[in-house]
């Protein structure tokens, strides 16, 4: 009979192991997601980033960028040209974990509607007895 081993969960990871503080704080992040989805579409330059994430400020873009790069998710060239010019690309550790992102765009497109309304009613609740209590 071998001895029992403690049994562990897929939730155990993120009690665990060292480097899941650092994917919860990226996916934390309003811009990690967009700019890993764009840039599994190809190379991007900082410009096209921008214009295609819309209402990103450049210095919001600028640090998710270096962030994604020293997480080893995100490469930057820069070519020796004036004016400087930079490409930003995923890594394969970038495009592997833009797979499970996927899947979370996904299933957010089809529950995102129903997790806003079902917030709703708890929270107009909680207005309602905090202007009863006045």
């Amino acid at each position: 009979m071998s001895p029992a081993r403690p049994s562990t969960t897929r939730t155990d990871v993120f009690v665990r192991y060292p480097g899941s503080s650092i994917v919860i704080a990226l996916l934390a992040d309003r811009w990690t997601i967009a700019v890993v989805h764009l840039l599994a579409r190809g190379t991007k330059r900082t410009g096209e980033l921008k214009k295609e994430l819309g209402r990103v400020s450049q210095k919001m873009l600028t640090q998710t960028l270096r962030l994604l790069e020293e997480h080893a998710l995100v490469e930057r060239k820069v070519y020796p040209v004036v004016p400087p010019r930079v490409e930003y690309s995923l890594t394969p550790m970038g495009r592997s974990i833009n797979e499970p992102l996927a899947r979370l765009c996904e299933w957010t497109e089809a529950n995102g509607h129903e997790l806003e309304h079902g917030r709703a009613p708890r929270a107009r609740r909680r207005l309602t007895a905090a202007s009863a209590r006045r």
